[in-house]
C-alpha cells in the first residue's frame, strides 16, 4: 500500500500548480487562496466577507476551473425562497406523478453571492447541504455531487436589508476570509489592462473531480498526534473561560481546526501535522464562532475585534515543543 509520505510528496507538485493557476486568477492574494484550497481539500466551506469588486466571484470561478468542477452561482435577495435554490417537485401530468426538478445547489462549487440578503428560512435550507452533502425535498433525500463546496459572500459594511447569519449558519463554514485590496501594482496592472474576468475564464484545469476527491481522502490520513490534540483543546478552552467573549469555540469548531489542519499539511507537502499549522488557521477558523462580551447596549462588535481576540488568546497558549 502507498505510504501516506509517498503521497503527500506525489500530490505537492500537483497541488502547487492548482495554487499557482488561481493565484495567476486572484493575483497579489496568496493568502486568500491559500485559506480557500486549505477549506476545498478538507472538505470545509468558505465565506467571504469583504467589499464588492475585489475578486470574491473570481476566486470562486478561479477554484471550479483549475478543479474541473461546475460552478453555479446564486444571488441571494429578500424574496428568495428555499425551492429557488435546492430545487422543487414538479407534477408531470403524462407519467402521473412527481418528479424532483434540481436547484443550483447541485453543482461542485456554489457561489451563494450576498447570503445575508436573504432570509433566515432560505439560510436554513443550506444547512442539510453545506454538513451532510445531500437535500431533502418533500420527504425525499437527494446527495449531492462530490465534490461539494460553498463559498459565500457577504459585505460587512452593507446592513440595509440584510439578515445577520445565525451561529448555526456560520458554524457550517469552516474559514472565513477577508481578500482585501489589490496591491498598488496589480491594481496598476487591472486598471491599464482590463477587468478580472478574463483572467478567471483562462484559468486551467489542473486535476478533475476525481483526482479532487482523492486528495480529500489523504486529508484523513495526516498525522495528527496527542501533543497537537492537547494544543487544540487549550485553545478552544482559551476561548470558553475567558471574559472577553461570550460564546466560546464548540467542540465543531475544534473539529474543523483539526481537519484544516490537516489539509494545510497536505497543501504544503508534509504527511503530518505541526503546531504551525493550528497556530496560523485558528484566527480564520475559530473567529467567525465566537462572540465578544457585550459591553454596552446596542454594541455590535467588529470583524477585526474578534480576530484580535481570538489572535491573543492562541499566543498565550503554550506551543508543544
Amino acid at each position: 500500500m502507498t505510504s501516506a509520505i509517498s503521497i503527500a510528496r506525489e500530490a505537492a507538485p500537483v497541488l502547487q500548480k492548482l495554487r499557482g493557476a488561481v493565484e495567476a486568477a486572484l493575483e497579489g492574494k496568496p493568502d486568500a487562496v491559500e485559506l480557500a484550497l486549505i477549506a476545498l481539500l478538507a472538505r470545509g466551506h468558505v465565506l467571504v466577507e469583504d467589499v464588492p469588486g475585489v475578486g470574491k466571484t473570481t476566486l470562486a470561478r478561479a477554484l471550479a476551473k483549475a478543479v474541473g468542477g461546475e460552478l453555479r452561482r446564486v444571488q441571494f435577495t429578500s424574496d428568495l425562497l428555499p425551492s429557488d435554490v435546492l430545487g422543487v417537485s414538479v407534477y408531470d401530468q403524462r407519467a402521473g406523478e412527481f418528479f424532483f426538478r434540481q436547484g443550483p445547489i447541485f453543482a461542485n462549487v456554489l457561489l451563494a453571492d450576498e447570503i445575508n440578503r436573504a432570509s433566515p428560512r432560505t439560510q436554513s435550507a443550506l444547512l442539510e447541504a453545506m454538513n451532510e452533502g445531500q437535500v431533502s425535498v418533500d420527504g425525499t433525500t437527494t446527495p449531492l455531487p462530490d465534490p461539494f463546496f460553498v463559498i459565500a459572500t457577504q459585505n460587512p459594511q452593507d446592513f440595509a436589508g440584510t439578515y445577520p447569519l445565525p451561529e448555526s449558519q456560520l458554524d457550517r463554514f469552516m474559514v472565513r476570509i477577508k481578500i482585501g485590496y489589490p496591491p498598488p501594482q496589480v491594481e496598476m496592472r487591472l486598471l491599464l489592462h482590463g477587468g478580472d474576468a478574463d483572467r478567471a475564464r483562462n484559468v486551467p484545469r489542473v486535476i478533475d473531480s476525481a483526482q479532487l476527491v482523492a486528495l480529500q481522502r489523504e486529508v484523513d490520513r495526516v498525522e495528527f498526534d496527542a501533543s497537537l490534540a492537547t494544543y487544540l483543546q487549550a485553545v478552544l478552552a482559551a476561548t470558553r473561560s475567558t471574559p472577553t467573549l461570550s460564546l466560546g469555540a464548540s467542540p465543531r469548531a475544534g473539529m474543523n481546526l483539526a481537519r484544516a489542519a490537516r489539509g494545510r499539511a497536505v497543501l504544503h507537502g508534509r504527511s503530518y501535522c505541526i503546531a504551525d499549522d493550528i497556530h496560523d488557521l485558528a484566527v480564520a477558523v475559530l473567529a467567525h464562532r465566537v462572540r465578544l462580551a457585550a459591553q454596552a447596549e446596542g454594541y455590535v462588535p467588529s470583524r477585526d475585534e474578534c480576530e484580535t481576540t481570538v489572535r491573543d488568546l492562541v499566543a498565550r497558549v503554550p506551543v508543544p515543543l
